[in-house]
C-alpha cells in the first residue's frame, strides 16, 4: 500500500466533460459465461453509440489481458485483482465523460459489487448477459470450453470455477434468445430511460 501519496483535486470536473460531451458519463457492466456474447454485444452498442456522436470506450476482457493484466493468471485471487484493475480504470474513464462499456466475464458478485460502490450513485449499470451454459459451449468462439472439458485448461469458469449470476442487475439480456441487434435495441431504451443520453 503507498503512503505519502495526497489527493489532488483536478481542476475540470466530472460535469464539466459532461456538459461539453452533452451526456452522462458511467459503466457499463458486461458480465456472463464465456462465449455469450459480452463483446459482440458491447462492441455494437459502442458502434451505434459513437454514431450518436457521444464519447464511448469499450473495455474487454481478452484485450485487457494483453496489456494491462498481461501479469496475471486465473487463480481467484488474480481474476480479483484483474477486476479490480478494470474498475479503477473504468472509473477513470467515467470521470473523464467517457460512457464505458466493460465486456468481463467477472464471476464473482463481491467483485462486482466493490465496482458499483466505488462509483456514484446511478453511474454503475450491471448488465446481465444470460446465455445458457448449453448454448455457450454449442458457440465456444473460441474453443475454450473444448479445452477445458478436455483438462487442457484448470479453472474454467461455469466448467470447473463457479459464476456467480447477478443478484440485482439493472437489466437482463437474453443473449441466448436474441438476436444482437435486439440486445443492442434494450440497451439503448435503458441509456434513454435513465437520461444517460437521449
Amino acid at each position: 500500500m503507498a503512503t505519502n501519496i495526497t489527493w489532488h483535486e483536478e481542476a475540470v470536473k466530472t460535469e464539466d466533460y459532461r456538459k461539453m460531451n452533452g451526456h452522462h458519463s458511467g459503466v457499463l457492466w458486461f458480465t456472463g459465461l464465456s462465449g455469450s456474447g459480452k463483446s459482440s454485444i458491447a462492441n455494437l452498442l459502442n458502434q451505434r453509440l459513437h454514431e450518436k456522436g457521444l464519447q464511448t470506450y469499450v473495455l474487454d476482457g481478452d484485450n485487457v489481458r494483453h496489456g494491462l493484466n498481461a501479469d496475471l493468471g486465473f487463480s481467484e485471487a488474480d481474476r480479483e485483482e484483474n477486476i479490480r484493475r478494470i474498475g479503477e480504470t473504468a472509473k477513470l474513464f467515467a470521470n473523464s465523460g467517457t460512457i464505458v462499456l466493460a465486456a468481463f466475464i467477472s464471476p464473482y458478485q463481491k467483485d462486482r459489487d466493490k465496482i458499483r460502490a466505488s462509483l456514484p450513485e446511478g453511474d454503475f449499470i450491471e448488465v446481465y448477459v444470460d446465455c445458457p451454459l448449453e448454448e455457450c459451449e454449442a458457440r465456444d468462439p473460441k474453443g475454450l470450453y473444448e479445452k477445458a472439458r478436455n483438462g487442457e485448461i484448470k479453472g474454467f469458469t461455469g466448467i470447473d470455477a463457479p459464476y456467480e449470476a447477478p443478484k440485482n442487475p439493472e437489466i437482463v439480456i437474453n443473449s441466448g434468445e436474441l438476436e444482437v441487434t435486439s440486445c443492442v435495441d434494450q440497451l439503448i431504451k435503458l441509456l434513454q430511460d435513465k437520461k444517460w443520453v437521449d
